[in-house]
Protein backbone atom coordinates (compact mmCIF):
# COMPACT_ATOMS: atom_id res chain seq x y z
CA UNK A 1 0.00 0.00 0.00
CA UNK A 2 1.20 3.25 -0.76
CA UNK A 3 2.26 5.89 1.94
CA UNK A 4 2.23 9.51 1.27
CA UNK A 5 5.41 11.29 1.18
CA UNK A 6 6.77 14.37 3.90
CA UNK A 7 7.30 17.93 3.47
CA UNK A 8 5.42 18.41 0.33
CA UNK A 9 2.08 19.72 1.24
CA UNK A 10 -0.26 19.81 -1.84
CA UNK A 11 -1.16 23.23 -3.96
CA UNK A 12 -4.75 24.07 -3.91
CA UNK A 13 -6.20 25.60 -7.11
CA UNK A 14 -7.76 29.17 -6.54
CA UNK A 15 -11.51 29.60 -7.23
CA UNK A 16 -10.94 32.65 -8.46
CA UNK A 17 -11.11 32.45 -12.74
CA UNK A 18 -8.46 33.83 -14.22
CA UNK A 19 -10.90 34.06 -17.16
CA UNK A 20 -7.95 33.28 -19.86
CA UNK A 21 -10.79 31.65 -21.87
CA UNK A 22 -14.31 32.85 -22.17
CA UNK A 23 -16.96 30.40 -23.36
CA UNK A 24 -20.51 30.79 -24.37
CA UNK A 25 -22.90 28.69 -25.00
CA UNK A 26 -24.17 27.92 -28.62
CA UNK A 27 -26.06 25.26 -28.61
CA UNK A 28 -28.40 22.78 -26.25
CA UNK A 29 -29.84 19.76 -27.53
CA UNK A 30 -32.44 17.48 -25.70
CA UNK A 31 -31.39 14.18 -26.80
CA UNK A 32 -34.47 12.26 -24.99
CA UNK A 33 -35.44 11.50 -21.49
CA UNK A 34 -32.88 9.39 -20.04
CA UNK A 35 -29.86 10.41 -18.66
CA UNK A 36 -26.93 10.72 -20.93
CA UNK A 37 -24.30 9.37 -19.00
CA UNK A 38 -21.24 9.86 -21.50
CA UNK A 39 -20.12 12.33 -23.89
CA UNK A 40 -16.49 11.71 -26.13
CA UNK A 41 -14.91 13.05 -29.02
CA UNK A 42 -12.85 10.83 -31.24
CA UNK A 43 -9.15 11.45 -30.84
CA UNK A 44 -8.33 8.61 -32.48
CA UNK A 45 -8.73 9.47 -35.93
CA UNK A 46 -7.83 13.06 -37.43
CA UNK A 47 -10.31 13.05 -40.27
CA UNK A 48 -13.08 13.20 -37.51
CA UNK A 49 -11.52 15.15 -34.54
CA UNK A 50 -14.96 17.32 -34.79
CA UNK A 51 -16.99 14.43 -34.55
CA UNK A 52 -18.32 13.01 -31.11
CA UNK A 53 -20.73 10.12 -29.98
CA UNK A 54 -22.59 10.17 -26.70
CA UNK A 55 -24.81 6.87 -24.48
CA UNK A 56 -27.95 6.97 -23.08
CA UNK A 57 -30.56 4.71 -22.33
CA UNK A 58 -30.66 2.09 -24.60
CA UNK A 59 -29.31 4.62 -27.71
CA UNK A 60 -25.44 5.56 -28.97
CA UNK A 61 -25.59 8.54 -31.16
CA UNK A 62 -23.15 10.10 -33.40
CA UNK A 63 -23.03 14.14 -33.99
CA UNK A 64 -20.43 16.55 -35.83
CA UNK A 65 -19.92 20.05 -34.44
CA UNK A 66 -19.51 22.04 -37.10
CA UNK A 67 -19.04 26.22 -37.77
CA UNK A 68 -21.39 28.57 -35.41
CA UNK A 69 -22.31 26.21 -32.53
CA UNK A 70 -24.43 24.19 -35.56
CA UNK A 71 -24.90 20.12 -34.29
CA UNK A 72 -24.94 17.85 -36.89
CA UNK A 73 -26.38 14.07 -36.16
CA UNK A 74 -24.88 11.77 -37.97
CA UNK A 75 -26.28 8.20 -36.99
CA UNK A 76 -27.90 6.68 -34.03
CA UNK A 77 -28.19 3.44 -32.57
CA UNK A 78 -30.71 1.62 -30.59
CA UNK A 79 -29.89 -1.71 -29.06
CA UNK A 80 -32.28 -4.73 -29.62
CA UNK A 81 -32.55 -4.89 -25.77
CA UNK A 82 -34.71 -2.15 -25.12
CA UNK A 83 -33.77 -2.35 -21.27
CA UNK A 84 -29.96 -1.61 -22.04
CA UNK A 85 -28.77 1.41 -20.47
CA UNK A 86 -25.60 2.60 -21.77
CA UNK A 87 -22.87 4.07 -19.39
CA UNK A 88 -19.88 4.15 -21.05
CA UNK A 89 -18.44 4.77 -25.22
CA UNK A 90 -14.89 4.75 -26.31
CA UNK A 91 -13.58 5.64 -30.17
CA UNK A 92 -11.46 3.05 -31.46
CA UNK A 93 -10.18 1.87 -35.07
CA UNK A 94 -10.40 -1.48 -36.95
CA UNK A 95 -6.61 -2.20 -38.10
CA UNK A 96 -8.19 -1.29 -41.63
CA UNK A 97 -8.97 2.22 -40.16
CA UNK A 98 -12.93 1.88 -39.83
CA UNK A 99 -13.79 3.93 -36.83
CA UNK A 100 -15.72 1.50 -34.22
CA UNK A 101 -17.57 2.79 -31.53
CA UNK A 102 -17.55 0.39 -27.93
CA UNK A 103 -20.40 0.93 -25.48
CA UNK A 104 -21.39 -0.56 -22.56
CA UNK A 105 -23.47 -0.41 -19.83
CA UNK A 106 -26.35 -1.80 -17.41
CA UNK A 107 -26.21 -5.52 -19.08
CA UNK A 108 -22.48 -5.99 -19.53
CA UNK A 109 -22.46 -6.54 -23.03
CA UNK A 110 -19.99 -4.59 -25.01
CA UNK A 111 -21.40 -3.55 -28.28
CA UNK A 112 -18.66 -2.54 -31.28
CA UNK A 113 -20.59 -0.51 -34.22
CA UNK A 114 -18.63 -0.12 -37.42
CA UNK A 115 -19.65 3.55 -38.15
CA UNK A 116 -18.91 2.80 -41.68
CA UNK A 117 -21.03 0.09 -42.17
CA UNK A 118 -22.90 1.57 -39.52
CA UNK A 119 -24.00 -2.05 -38.13
CA UNK A 120 -22.72 -3.68 -35.14
CA UNK A 121 -19.57 -5.51 -36.02
CA UNK A 122 -19.13 -7.47 -32.64
CA UNK A 123 -20.76 -7.95 -29.17
CA UNK A 124 -18.11 -8.98 -26.32
CA UNK A 125 -20.05 -11.02 -23.65
CA UNK A 126 -17.78 -11.60 -20.37
CA UNK A 127 -18.55 -9.50 -17.61
CA UNK A 128 -20.44 -10.43 -15.07
CA UNK A 129 -22.08 -7.36 -14.09
CA UNK A 130 -22.75 -3.52 -15.57
CA UNK A 131 -19.54 -1.77 -17.38
CA UNK A 132 -18.77 1.45 -16.08
CA UNK A 133 -16.14 2.75 -18.53
CA UNK A 134 -14.11 1.75 -21.91
CA UNK A 135 -11.31 3.45 -22.97
CA UNK A 136 -8.89 2.55 -25.95
CA UNK A 137 -5.21 2.52 -26.14
CA UNK A 138 -3.97 5.74 -28.44
CA UNK A 139 -0.73 4.01 -29.45
CA UNK A 140 -2.65 0.69 -30.71
CA UNK A 141 -6.66 1.98 -30.97
CA UNK A 142 -7.91 -1.63 -31.41
CA UNK A 143 -7.49 -2.64 -28.15
CA UNK A 144 -9.77 -1.84 -25.49
CA UNK A 145 -9.75 -1.81 -22.06
CA UNK A 146 -13.09 -2.41 -19.94
CA UNK A 147 -14.03 -1.54 -15.98
CA UNK A 148 -17.09 -3.24 -14.42
CA UNK A 149 -19.32 -3.45 -11.36
CA UNK A 150 -17.89 -7.47 -11.65
CA UNK A 151 -14.88 -6.31 -10.35
CA UNK A 152 -12.57 -7.05 -12.83
CA UNK A 153 -10.86 -4.70 -15.89
CA UNK A 154 -10.72 -6.99 -19.16
CA UNK A 155 -8.44 -5.95 -22.14
CA UNK A 156 -10.34 -6.59 -25.50
CA UNK A 157 -8.83 -6.45 -29.16
CA UNK A 158 -11.97 -5.29 -31.41
CA UNK A 159 -10.22 -6.19 -34.50
CA UNK A 160 -10.52 -10.52 -33.59
CA UNK A 161 -12.87 -10.28 -30.87
CA UNK A 162 -10.46 -11.86 -28.03
CA UNK A 163 -10.70 -10.85 -24.40
CA UNK A 164 -6.84 -11.11 -24.26
CA UNK A 165 -6.11 -10.20 -20.33
CA UNK A 166 -8.47 -10.09 -16.87
CA UNK A 167 -7.05 -8.02 -13.94
CA UNK A 168 -8.85 -9.27 -11.01
CA UNK A 169 -8.33 -11.63 -7.92
CA UNK A 170 -6.20 -12.00 -5.35
CA UNK A 171 -4.69 -8.34 -5.54
CA UNK A 172 -7.65 -6.96 -7.49
CA UNK A 173 -10.56 -4.16 -6.52
CA UNK A 174 -12.77 -5.67 -4.48
CA UNK A 175 -15.76 -3.50 -5.20
CA UNK A 176 -16.61 -1.80 -8.42
CA UNK A 177 -14.44 -0.90 -10.74
CA UNK A 178 -15.81 2.83 -12.14
CA UNK A 179 -12.97 3.94 -14.28
CA UNK A 180 -9.53 2.78 -15.89
CA UNK A 181 -7.06 4.71 -18.26
CA UNK A 182 -3.92 3.64 -20.59
CA UNK A 183 -1.15 5.28 -19.69
CA UNK A 184 -0.14 7.64 -23.11
CA UNK A 185 3.70 6.61 -23.69
CA UNK A 186 3.91 3.54 -22.11
CA UNK A 187 1.87 1.04 -23.99
CA UNK A 188 2.10 -1.38 -21.19
CA UNK A 189 0.57 0.04 -18.41
CA UNK A 190 -2.80 0.89 -17.24
CA UNK A 191 -4.60 2.52 -14.19
CA UNK A 192 -8.25 1.69 -12.75
CA UNK A 193 -9.86 3.19 -9.92
CA UNK A 194 -13.54 2.23 -8.07
CA UNK A 195 -15.60 2.12 -4.96
CA UNK A 196 -13.07 0.08 -3.05
CA UNK A 197 -11.55 3.82 -2.85
CA UNK A 198 -8.30 2.89 -4.52
CA UNK A 199 -6.04 3.29 -7.32
CA UNK A 200 -4.55 0.47 -9.03
CA UNK A 201 -1.90 0.55 -11.59
CA UNK A 202 -1.23 -2.91 -13.27
CA UNK A 203 1.46 -3.85 -15.89
CA UNK A 204 1.33 -5.90 -19.12
CA UNK A 205 4.80 -6.28 -19.93
CA UNK A 206 5.14 -9.93 -19.10
CA UNK A 207 1.70 -10.68 -21.11
CA UNK A 208 2.55 -8.97 -24.08
CA UNK A 209 2.98 -11.61 -26.13
CA UNK A 210 -0.71 -12.82 -26.01
CA UNK A 211 -1.46 -9.50 -27.09
CA UNK A 212 0.71 -9.90 -29.95
CA UNK A 213 -0.96 -13.26 -30.42
CA UNK A 214 -4.46 -11.83 -29.98
CA UNK A 215 -3.99 -10.12 -33.96
CA UNK A 216 -3.01 -13.20 -35.43
CA UNK A 217 -5.37 -15.86 -33.79
CA UNK A 218 -7.49 -17.59 -36.54
CA UNK A 219 -9.44 -20.23 -34.08
CA UNK A 220 -12.61 -19.03 -31.84
CA UNK A 221 -12.18 -16.51 -29.63
CA UNK A 222 -13.11 -18.22 -26.89
CA UNK A 223 -10.48 -20.81 -27.58
CA UNK A 224 -8.16 -17.62 -26.33
CA UNK A 225 -5.57 -18.72 -23.71
CA UNK A 226 -6.80 -15.50 -21.86
CA UNK A 227 -4.90 -14.58 -19.10
CA UNK A 228 -5.60 -13.21 -15.68
CA UNK A 229 -3.26 -10.90 -13.92
CA UNK A 230 -4.50 -10.29 -10.39
CA UNK A 231 -1.45 -8.56 -8.36
CA UNK A 232 -1.09 -4.55 -9.67
CA UNK A 233 1.77 -2.99 -9.59
CA UNK A 234 1.32 -0.23 -7.23
CA UNK A 235 -1.99 0.40 -5.33
CA UNK A 236 -2.89 4.34 -4.11
CA UNK A 237 -5.44 4.89 -0.87
CA UNK A 238 -5.47 8.93 -1.97
CA UNK A 239 -9.22 9.08 -1.86
CA UNK A 240 -11.55 8.27 1.60
CA UNK A 241 -14.39 6.91 -0.46
CA UNK A 242 -15.49 5.82 -3.96
CA UNK A 243 -12.55 7.20 -7.06
CA UNK A 244 -14.72 7.24 -9.96
CA UNK A 245 -12.36 8.91 -12.91
CA UNK A 246 -8.72 8.59 -13.26
CA UNK A 247 -6.53 9.66 -15.93
CA UNK A 248 -2.83 9.48 -16.66
CA UNK A 249 -1.19 12.90 -17.23
CA UNK A 250 2.23 11.70 -18.57
CA UNK A 251 3.35 9.54 -15.67
CA UNK A 252 1.46 11.24 -13.01
CA UNK A 253 -2.07 10.53 -12.08
CA UNK A 254 -5.42 12.96 -12.05
CA UNK A 255 -8.18 11.14 -9.91
CA UNK A 256 -11.35 12.14 -8.54
CA UNK A 257 -13.72 11.02 -5.75
CA UNK A 258 -17.21 12.36 -4.23
CA UNK A 259 -15.07 15.51 -2.17
CA UNK A 260 -15.21 18.40 -4.75
CA UNK A 261 -12.08 18.09 -6.10
CA UNK A 262 -9.69 16.24 -8.51
CA UNK A 263 -5.74 15.71 -7.72
CA UNK A 264 -2.88 15.49 -9.01
CA UNK A 265 -0.29 12.87 -8.01
CA UNK A 266 2.83 11.23 -8.26
CA UNK A 267 3.06 7.80 -8.08
CA UNK A 268 6.61 6.44 -6.87
CA UNK A 269 7.41 3.03 -7.55
CA UNK A 270 9.93 0.38 -5.62
CA UNK A 271 11.12 -1.72 -7.98
CA UNK A 272 12.09 -4.43 -6.10
CA UNK A 273 8.75 -4.92 -4.43
CA UNK A 274 5.61 -4.95 -6.45
CA UNK A 275 2.55 -2.99 -5.33
CA UNK A 276 4.80 -0.66 -3.06
CA UNK A 277 5.91 2.81 -2.74
CA UNK A 278 5.13 6.65 -2.11
CA UNK A 279 2.60 9.29 -2.99
CA UNK A 280 3.43 12.32 -3.51
CA UNK A 281 0.12 14.58 -3.72
CA UNK A 282 0.79 17.39 -6.31
CA UNK A 283 -1.84 19.31 -6.56
CA UNK A 284 -5.29 19.77 -5.87
CA UNK A 285 -8.06 22.06 -8.32
CA UNK A 286 -11.63 22.43 -6.19
CA UNK A 287 -14.73 21.25 -7.71
CA UNK A 288 -17.27 23.01 -5.53
CA UNK A 289 -20.52 20.73 -5.48
CA UNK A 290 -18.85 17.89 -7.43
CA UNK A 291 -20.36 15.17 -4.46
CA UNK A 292 -21.84 12.54 -6.03
CA UNK A 293 -20.27 9.77 -7.76
CA UNK A 294 -20.37 9.04 -11.50
CA UNK A 295 -19.15 12.41 -13.10
CA UNK A 296 -16.24 12.50 -14.97
CA UNK A 297 -13.71 14.78 -15.96
CA UNK A 298 -12.09 15.10 -19.78
CA UNK A 299 -9.06 16.64 -21.38
CA UNK A 300 -8.36 18.18 -24.58
CA UNK A 301 -5.84 15.88 -26.64
CA UNK A 302 -2.26 17.70 -25.43
CA UNK A 303 -3.71 17.80 -21.67
CA UNK A 304 -3.50 21.33 -21.21
CA UNK A 305 -6.90 21.64 -19.40
CA UNK A 306 -9.49 19.45 -17.55
CA UNK A 307 -13.20 20.39 -17.88
CA UNK A 308 -15.33 18.81 -15.44
CA UNK A 309 -19.22 19.32 -14.55
CA UNK A 310 -20.79 19.46 -11.36
CA UNK A 311 -24.27 18.45 -9.61
CA UNK A 312 -25.86 21.70 -9.90
CA UNK A 313 -25.22 22.01 -14.20
CA UNK A 314 -22.31 24.14 -13.57
CA UNK A 315 -18.43 23.50 -15.85
CA UNK A 316 -15.25 23.99 -14.30
CA UNK A 317 -12.11 24.24 -16.85
CA UNK A 318 -8.69 23.55 -14.46
CA UNK A 319 -5.39 24.51 -16.37
CA UNK A 320 -3.59 21.27 -15.61
CA UNK A 321 0.01 22.24 -16.46
CA UNK A 322 0.57 25.04 -14.20
CA UNK A 323 1.62 25.46 -10.45
CA UNK A 324 -0.76 26.60 -8.45
CA UNK A 325 -3.78 25.56 -10.92
CA UNK A 326 -5.04 28.15 -12.64
CA UNK A 327 -8.85 27.94 -12.89
CA UNK A 328 -9.41 29.06 -16.90
CA UNK A 329 -13.05 29.41 -16.47
CA UNK A 330 -16.51 28.84 -14.96
CA UNK A 331 -19.52 28.11 -17.03
CA UNK A 332 -22.81 28.18 -15.83
CA UNK A 333 -25.87 28.59 -17.61
CA UNK A 334 -29.25 29.94 -15.97
CA UNK A 335 -31.21 26.75 -17.79
CA UNK A 336 -28.51 24.40 -16.90
CA UNK A 337 -29.23 23.31 -13.72
CA UNK A 338 -28.92 19.50 -14.04
CA UNK A 339 -25.98 17.63 -13.34
CA UNK A 340 -23.37 16.63 -15.55
CA UNK A 341 -22.89 13.18 -15.98
CA UNK A 342 -19.69 13.57 -18.23
CA UNK A 343 -17.49 16.61 -19.95
CA UNK A 344 -15.61 16.50 -23.50
CA UNK A 345 -13.05 19.05 -24.65
CA UNK A 346 -12.19 19.32 -28.58
CA UNK A 347 -8.60 18.66 -29.75
CA UNK A 348 -7.69 21.94 -28.76
CA UNK A 349 -10.31 22.86 -25.69
CA UNK A 350 -12.31 25.30 -27.59
CA UNK A 351 -15.38 23.35 -27.86
CA UNK A 352 -16.59 21.86 -24.54
CA UNK A 353 -19.82 19.43 -24.83
CA UNK A 354 -20.92 18.57 -21.42
CA UNK A 355 -24.22 15.43 -21.30
CA UNK A 356 -26.49 15.80 -18.61
CA UNK A 357 -28.97 13.66 -16.10
CA UNK A 358 -31.88 15.62 -17.92
CA UNK A 359 -31.33 14.42 -21.28
CA UNK A 360 -29.79 17.28 -22.91
CA UNK A 361 -26.54 18.00 -24.29
CA UNK A 362 -24.51 21.26 -24.08
CA UNK A 363 -22.34 23.20 -26.22
CA UNK A 364 -20.00 25.80 -25.50
CA UNK A 365 -16.98 27.67 -27.38
CA UNK A 366 -14.63 29.39 -27.23
CA UNK A 367 -15.46 33.64 -27.55
CA UNK A 368 -12.90 35.02 -30.41
CA UNK A 369 -11.43 37.61 -28.49
CA UNK A 370 -10.40 35.57 -25.36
Amino acid sequence: MAKFALGSEPVVGSLSSSKKREYRVTNRLQEGKKPIYAVVFNFIDSRYFNVFATVGGNRVTVYECLEGGVIAVLQSYIDEDKDESFYTVSWACNVDGTPLLVAGGFNGTMRVIDCGSEKIDKSFVGHGDSINEIRTQPLKSSLVVSASKDESVRLWNVHTGICILIFAGAGGHRNEVLSVDFHPSDIYRIASCGMDNTVKIWSMKEFWTYVDKSFTWTDLPSKFPTKYIQFPVFLASIHTNYVDCNRWLGDFMLSKSVDSEIVLWEPKMKEQSPGEGTVDILQKYPVPGCDIWFIKFSCDFHYNAAAIGNREGKIFIWELQASPPVLVAKLSHPQSKSPIRQTAMSFDGSTILSCCEDGTIWRWDVMENS
